[in-house]
């Protein structure tokens, strides 16, 4: 991959322009990571308010009976919005550990590989969560560790 960049000073907003052969997932992974670091805070429901919430502040998104559950160090709030939007939106930050959440890489402390073939991770917050082996080598990837980095 080939990248340039170029400083117009006339121009009024930055301008990103991909050139490439064809759609892969290597591209689809780089528009959402473009997109994603555009979002710095996330809207939380806790009964009748609202609350901002700083990305970093997050640990864990999940989902739980038809509501999605942000969680950070101190309480969780609901989110409006759908777990897979929440997980395109974040993909610089976050990613999918299993079915139903997603993980702040920022906030996992170490990963736990048990005899069975089960991993958990622990975050900061000293909460485990469970991976799900179908998600494990995009873990990985993400992070940036094992073969396939």
């Amino acid at each position: 991959m080939k990248i340039h960049l170029t400083i117009n000073h006339e121009l009024e907003e930055t301008e990103v322009h991909i050139h490439a052969k064809d759609y892969n997932e290597q591209i689809e992974r780089l528009m959402r990571q473009l997109q994603a670091s555009q979002t710095t805070m996330l809207d939380g429901y806790d009964q009748q308010e609202i609350h901002l919430l700083k990305i970093s502040d997050i640990y864990s998104i999940y989902a739980e009976d038809a509501k999605v559950f942000l969680q950070t160090d101190e309480q969780e709030f609901e989110s409006k919005r759908k777990l897979y939007e929440l997980e395109a939106q974040l993909a610089k930050d976050f990613v999918r550990v299993s079915k139903s959440t997603l993980v702040n890489i920022h906030k996992i402390s170490s990963i736990q590989m048990g005899k069975i073939g089960t991993t958990q991770l622990l975050l900061e917050n000293d909460v485990a969560i469970h991976v799900s082996r179908k998600y494990l080598k995009e873990l990985k990837r993400h992070l940036g560790i094992g073969r396939d980095s």
